[in-house]
């Protein structure tokens, strides 16, 4: 019995090496999405591209779903009620901001195609 006990034990710490390194490596996929993108919206602004806060706001949403699985993950490990109401918190608060940004990306793809209908009008 006392041997069951250990090998379940030992699988539970496994499990939790697991989960912590999956938990960090969506998060390093996130910073890194998120420091690639401001980089490339950096030099797109001063190249003048229109594009910019598209651009920007796609590598937001993006980098904001990664942390999101990370935090997801991270309720596997959770231990008490108070880790879980504050994990929960934050799930949902980066939930309602990758809502405003997916808005802000379909408003903004609205604003460039109602550009492009007016340049296309004015051609001769």
């Amino acid at each position: 019995m006392e041997a069951i006990s250990n090998i379940l034990q030992v699988s539970g710490e496994i499990e939790r090496i697991i989960v912590d390194f999956a938990i960090l490596i969506c998060n390093l996929i996130g910073v890194a999405i998120l420091a690639i993108t401001v980089a490339k919206s950096i030099w797109n602004y001063f190249h003048r591209d229109r594009h910019v806060k598209l651009m920007l706001a796609h590598g937001i949403a993006l980098a904001l779903e990664f942390k999101l699985v990370g935090e997801i993950l991270r309720t596997i490990t959770v231990r008490d009620w108070n880790e879980l109401a504050i994990l929960g918190t934050i799930i949902v608060l980066r939930g309602a901001i990758s809502l405003l940004i997916h808005w802000e990306i379909k408003s903004e793809r609205i604003i460039i195609e109602d550009e492009l209908k007016v340049q296309k009008n004015q051609k001769p």
